[in-house]
């Protein structure tokens, strides 16, 4: 209490308020996994599978733990030495006063060290015990189908609460925790906790995806296509890396992914808010969006008992039920943040800045762009609206039509998808642009706050949102669990039981592709409001260089400060900037891709290699520990390449073309990162659910319908074509650009510092981003290694020799 300096007693007490309910939002997620592991887990086959899936997923988890724990270790060191390189922030200074200059840079070295650790560890945890818990639902999911189609979405829903409430629950406590001890002093300290944040949930996302798509296009290719066996087949070498795919890539994944873009938004909510404090003497614009976020918790909790089956027990319920909820903690939410608006902002001194009105406006414009999103994305990837249907007609005539109406339809959502942010951009405008006696920097730094306050709207319903996209992959491995389970049998309750998991598995699609696009539109305000940071730090630092160079008797080295004279793209550096921030996320989408298809390679040897054995027939068991092992491997050799993309680049562009090219670095990235993630997220969505409309048919060779006819090749095709689009790339851009961005924000005060250096330090900064360049040539040489020679490979391993690892 006594660190929270300046503080009312009544925000005093909302801030511990706001730590409390952080802490009831993970006794929630205690309380929801005592009631899932006392779930029915389903006879001995269906346990037998879920182990199977259960040891894969956590000997991933485990080789990723050892191979991201060396390059924390390094960036924790890194970041507390920062501090020796730019020293700590004004705020941090005047917060320490009784500090002399060694112990105040010693304390935020330190606080920012372990901020670091923090952001990383919660991230994993997040991941991690998430992805765990969904393992344990998936067979109590598959269990309960056997009685109802309600008590199966019951417990594969609140099964996914857990993973929500873990995001919500250690993201509020990071960033209360961090606030409470450092007071104004906090950004200081939050840049290394979204960071940390972000770097994992990037490892996580590319690991996971190349993980899962790697084993899913190579069990369908060789599985579906070649050998003509369903989905799922226990015969299928792959199917057990299949299923642990969905785990570690939507699961461990996009938990992360969530909750990196959790912390980033109220990270730069409070760096753009400290700048108003300083602007208006008020700490209200840091305390307000920690209250939001508390608002945001309870109505999630409030939210999940509104998920319940309705009367007719199909897919069409599932949705709606989902959204009921999700609508439903909408609905508590922006309720609350007025009565909290009207009762905390509606002061003299506040009102005297436009009103108390604005914030919350703000924050619900936010909740109103998620809903949006939502509705979008489930309009073109749902099985039920026009777009999947048209894909799915389009398998009549082959894979390139249906191919070419997936691109189509991504393109086009692609569109709306940038509209709605900008209309919402826009409303910030409306909103923050106009209060009485605020122009020119002043007011371009309350509209980014408006943005930075839109993300945290938006994102104030993560734990539905996780849930959401958990409850995909849980629905997806219960499926799994008893098509391998319950093969051959054909009586009524193992049919009734199939199609409630087919209806889920097809839910589950919808719903994960609909937290993607949510998680890009965060990804998106969140780099937008990055952005803004981003200009207040390169302000900051250019006036300490001014009074530097002024206290040594050297001239100021800039007449006028970058949110002065803004980022000119007529500026030819600053140009050349937006064009390699704009060719960036393709570049990584690129690679990302290839990393699947050489995994992938290895997969349809390994399974060709064991069906060759005589596994189809029954005369040897299939060996899925290869395929599990084959994708852990892959997935986790091309992590570093990857993220170096990401890390180096800003960096080397800073050093080259000076901070304001790094400035067009991150408007090109944020546009075209944006059109891409959401192209790649809804191109394969509606791939994937064509094909399941396909399967859903009547099986009738004649007609050419259902499982098995051309029409349903076709849509398999698409979907293996889709895979590494919906569930790698696309999905992997999103920490991607918060990393990029994060790291310029970083980076900047260092550019700044070094602009226009002479001598041994100008050369010292070249050779530095000499090193840093051969780095990045290193990273593509080794995401262009070619895949294996299948021709090669199938000699090298005949039939009936298993080469053991």
């Amino acid at each position: 209490m006594y660190y929270m300096q300046g503080l009312q007693d009544f925000e005093a007490v909302a801030i511990w308020v706001v730590f409390g309910i952080a802490i009831v939002g993970l006794l929630y997620a205690l309380v929801l996994r005592s009631q899932i592991l006392g779930e029915d887990k389903g006879t001995e086959k269906m346990q037998e599978v879920w182990n199977a899936i259960k040891d894969g997923a956590n000997a991933y988890l485990q080789k990723q733990f050892r191979s991201i724990l060396p390059l924390i270790a390094v960036l924790t060191v890194a970041l507390f030495l920062s501090v020796y390189v730019v020293p700590p922030s004004p705020e941090a200074q005047e917060r320490f006063q009784g500090l002399n200059d060694a112990q105040l840079k010693l304390w935020i070295g330190i606080a920012r060290g372990l901020a670091f650790i923090m952001g990383a560890g919660f991230s994993l945890t997040v991941g991690q015990l998430g992805m765990r818990m969904a393992v344990e639902a998936n067979v109590r999911v598959a269990s309960a189908s056997k009685r109802s189609f309600g008590e199966a979405l019951r417990i594969a829903y609140r099964a996914g609460t857990i993973t929500g409430m873990l995001t919500d629950g250690l993201g509020l406590l990071g960033g209360t925790i961090i606030f409470i001890i450092l007071g104004i002093a906090a950004p200081d300290a939050l840049l290394g906790f979204g960071f940390g944040g972000t770097l994992l949930a990037l490892f996580m996302r590319v690991g996971g995806g190349i993980f899962t798509k790697a084993a899913d296009v190579g069990a369908d290719l060789v599985g579906k296509v070649e050998a003509g066996i369903p989905e799922d087949d226990p015969r299928n070498p792959a199917v057990i890396a299949d299923l642990v795919g969905d785990n570690v890539g939507d699961c461990a994944g996009m938990a992360a992914d969530i909750f990196e873009s959790y912390e980033v938004t109220i990270v730069s909510g409070l760096i753009l808010g400290l700048a108003l404090w300083h602007t208006t003497g008020r700490l209200e614009w840091i305390i307000f969006p920690l209250m939001v976020r508390g608002i945001g918790v309870l109505s999630s909790i409030i939210g999940t008992y509104f998920v319940k089956a309705g009367k007719t027990g199909k897919s069409e319920d599932a949705m709606k039920a989902i959204f009921s909820g999700f609508l439903t903690s909408a609905t508590i939410s922006a309720a609350l943040f007025f009565i909290a608006g009207f009762l905390y902002l509606n002061t003299d001194a506040m009102n005297q800045w436009g009103g108390w009105w604005r914030l919350p406006t703000a924050v619900g414009v936010g909740v109103l762009l998620a809903i949006v999103i939502d509705r979008l994305t489930e309009y073109f990837t749902g099985t039920h609206a026009a777009p999947v249907n048209d894909v799915k007609k389009s398998a009549d005539t082959g894979p390139a039509t249906l191919i070419l109406n997936g691109i189509s339809l991504g393109f086009e959502s692609s569109v709306w998808s940038v509209l709605v942010i900008a209309i919402t951009i826009i409303a910030s405008i409306f909103i923050f642009g106009s209060i009485p006696g605020v122009d020119g920097v002043e007011r371009a730094t309350f509209i980014l706050y408006g943005v930075a306050m839109t993300g945290i709207g938006m994102l104030t319903l993560t734990g539905n949102n996780v849930a959401m996209d958990s409850f995909g992959p849980i629905a997806d491995n219960a499926n799994g669990i008893g098509e391998m389970s319950w093969s051959g049998k054909t009586d009524k309750a193992t049919k009734d039981a199939q199609q409630i998991m087919a209806d889920l598995d097809a839910v589950g699609n919808t719903t994960k592709a609909i937290t993607k696009g949510v998680a890009i539109g965060s990804a998106v305000i969140a780099a937008v409001s990055l952005f803004g940071s981003f200009l207040v730090d390169v302000e900051r630092a250019q006036k300490a260089a001014n009074a530097a160079a002024v206290a040594l008797g050297n001239v100021a080295p800039f007449e006028k400060f970058i949110t002065e004279v803004g980022i000119r793209v007529d500026v030819p550096q600053v140009f050349v900037g937006m064009l390699i921030g704009g060719a960036l996320p393709w570049l990584f989408s690129s690679f990302a891709i290839q990393a699947v298809s050489r995994a992938a390679s290895l997969i349809v040897l390994e399974v060709r290699r064991q069906f060759k054995l005589g596994v189809l027939e029954g005369k040897v068991k299939p060996d899925y520990k290869q395929a599990v092992e084959i994708s852990t491997t892959a997935a986790q050799k091309e992590l570093v390449s990857l993220a170096l993309l990401g890390i180096v680049t800003p960096i080397v562009v800073g050093l080259f073309l000076q901070v304001e090219a790094l400035g067009g670095f991150l408007a090109g990235i944020i546009v075209s990162g944006q059109l891409l993630a959401v192209f790649l997220n809804n191109s394969g969505g509606a791939w994937d659910n064509a094909k399941k409309l396909i399967e859903d048919e009547p099986k009738d060779p004649a007609k050419n319908l259902g499982k098995g006819s051309d029409r349903h090749k076709a849509g398999v095709v698409g979907d293996t074509v889709g895979d590494p689009f919906k569930d790698t790339a696309g999905p992997a851009l999103n920490p991607m650009i918060k990393v990029v961005n994060l790291v310029a924000v970083i980076i900047a005060p260092i550019v700044v510092q070094y602009a226009g250096a002479s001598g041994g330090v100008q050369l010292a900064v070249w050779f530095v981003g000499l090193l840093l360049l051969a780095l990045l040539g290193w990273a593509v040489m080794r995401s262009k290694a070619p895949a294996p020679s299948m021709a090669a490979a199938v000699e090298v391993k005949p039939a009936g020799k298993s080469k053991k690892k």
